[in-house]
């Protein structure tokens, strides 16, 4: 496997995130390619996956990371992994819900960088039925 393929940056927390991160947008849940691709890229020494609740690929990318995690070729901590809260679940007492939903999928206790996709304003309507 490689080692980093790119330098990283500090944040203003101290955390370092990669400069250059694979991201999954339009990858077929559930089709193989978005786990191959994840699986490629970490052997090719990427450290930052991006991914979102919307893209529905989290479980494909979770299967990686263990499969590379699990062979001993990196560890969690190597890895700098990024997801993001899609505008249904804006609301305060969603968010918090959505990441661990988030989680659970990726297979991990935490997640690096968790961001607000398309951060705009909605009014959501709420049924009574």
């Amino acid at each position: 496997m490689s080692p980093a393929i790119a330098p990283t940056i500090q944040l203003n927390n101290g955390q370092e995130i990669p400069a250059l991160g694979l991201g999954t947008w339009q990858g077929e849940p559930g089709s193989g390619d978005v786990k191959n691709a994840v699986l490629a890229a970490i052997d090719a020494g990427y450290r930052h996956i991006d991914t979102a609740e919307v893209y529905q690929t989290e479980g494909d990318i979770g299967e990686a990371i263990k499969e590379k995690i699990n062979s001993g070729d990196i560890k969690r901590e190597e890895l700098f992994i990024t997801t993001k809260v899609w505008i249904t679940h804006f609301e305060p007492d969603m968010v918090v819900q959505a990441c661990q939903n988030s989680c659970k999928k990726l297979g991990l206790d935490y997640v690096d960088l968790y961001l607000i996709h398309w951060p705009f304003a909605i009014k959501v309507r709420y049924l009574d039925m």
